[in-house]
């Protein structure tokens, strides 16, 4: 068995595009006047069929519409990609193809003909239940607009995940615990929690650098939301089970997954990543962020990326020890020490045990519910 295929095998496809941009996003997103919708489709079917050509008879488990915002897609255009992805790769009998949405009207208005075009699950960025911070986070929909999308999707789809951001401006822990509470009564099978993080190069970093974004919560305050989002959750039935996502038992996002747990996946779309194992080499594969530059080089029939970089199989254990320390199902310790060719330290491992940051039991080391308060600092000791 190659390595990857203890991960899985997914598909990623990037629409670049979004109504406006959110102050916060550091995201490959683009407001565009007017979008060709099928030039950009003929784009898709193109790389599948190229990428398809290279992993022939791979068993494809996941799709995911990622962007930007894929609920401005044309439902047929939907279809058209996955009817092409069909007839490229076999696929699990239950895929799960998520498509991210806005919770605006007229995405909404479009759920049912994502769900018959093949779509199984949605995950909607409704970030604030709060109308004050909807406005100040840059989103174009109301809570009202937000519950009543909400309504529609859960009636559209078996599966239904939202998208919460924490640590906003003048929010109190007793803030979040309320908002909290009201999401979970809401709440389907998953939700993705994110503290709000200041990225440079995006409006909140230009207000933050020149002291004009206030009332942001100190690092303690920040510290404690995090711990009452894990408390809560736990209690309603969604445990965390990576540091920003919580799920019922079994309703995990399955492509996520592949990501943490290291598997193979094809990144379609600009500024999409992919990593692909060829030929017993695992490459690096990453598309030009401009939309025109993408599209360019796609209806050139040239392939739709940068040159790709081989990943060294020790670059590849940190890689994953990155990612699956984040779930809560951890590391398999073994997979780690063959990729780096060199066993784990048992005396750091011993250290953070004491600590109580990590455990190292069955074969898996896993950060504790404080270590992963920590993980950054975790990972610094163990790959000193």
């Amino acid at each position: 068995m190659q390595d990857w295929q203890a991960g899985g095998f997914g598909l990623y496809l990037h629409w670049p595009f979004c109504q406006s941009k959110c102050p916060y996003c550091d995201f490959n997103s683009h407001v565009a006047a007017s979008i060709d919708q099928t030039r950009w489709r003929n784009a898709y079917l193109r790389e599948i069929a190229r990428l398809g050509a290279e992993t022939k008879g791979r068993v494809l488990q996941t799709v995911f519409f990622g962007g930007g915002t894929p609920s401005l897609m044309d439902p047929g255009i939907v279809a058209d990609i996955l009817t092409a992805i069909r007839a490229t790769w076999p696929m699990v009998n239950d895929p799960e193809i998520t498509l991210e949405a806005n919770p605006g009207s007229v995405e909404a208005g479009r759920f049912r003909g994502y769900r018959d075009a093949g779509v199984t699950r949605v995950s909607m960025g409704v970030q604030a239940l709060n109308d004050t911070d909807l406005r100040r986070l840059g989103r174009l929909h109301s809570v009202a607009e937000a519950t009543q999308a909400f309504e529609i999707a859960r009636n559209c789809f078996d599966r239904v995940s939202f998208d919460l951001i924490y640590a906003r401006q003048d929010q109190s822990l007793q803030d979040w615990r309320a908002e909290l509470t009201a999401a979970l009564s809401m709440a389907v099978d998953h939700l993705s929690m994110y503290q709000l993080t200041i990225e440079d190069g995006t409006a909140f970093g230009d207000r933050f650098a020149r002291g004009r974004l206030r009332g942001l919560p100190d690092d303690d305050v920040q510290a404690d939301m995090y711990e009452v989002t894990q408390e809560v959750c736990a209690a309603h039935g969604m445990p965390a089970y990576e540091v920003s996502n919580h799920a019922a038992p079994g309703s995990e996002s399955r492509h996520n997954l592949i990501y943490w747990r290291m598997g193979d996946y094809i990144g379609i779309g600009p500024g999409a990543h992919g990593r692909l194992t060829l030929d017993e080499t695992r490459w690096a594969t990453e598309a030009p962020r401009a939309p025109g530059a993408w599209l360019a080089l796609v209806e050139a029939e040239k392939a739709g990326e940068q040159p790709r970089e081989p990943i060294a199989s020790a670059d590849q254990a940190t890689e994953y020890m990155l990612m699956s320390l984040r779930l809560t199902e951890g590391m398999d310790i073994a997979r780690f020490e063959r990729l780096n060719g060199a066993e784990l330290d048992p005396g750091r491992i011993a250290n953070l045990t004491d600590l109580g940051l990590v455990t190292a039991t069955g074969g898996r080391l896993t950060a504790s519910a404080s270590g992963r308060i920590v993980l950054n600092g975790v990972l610094r000791e163990l790959l000193a």
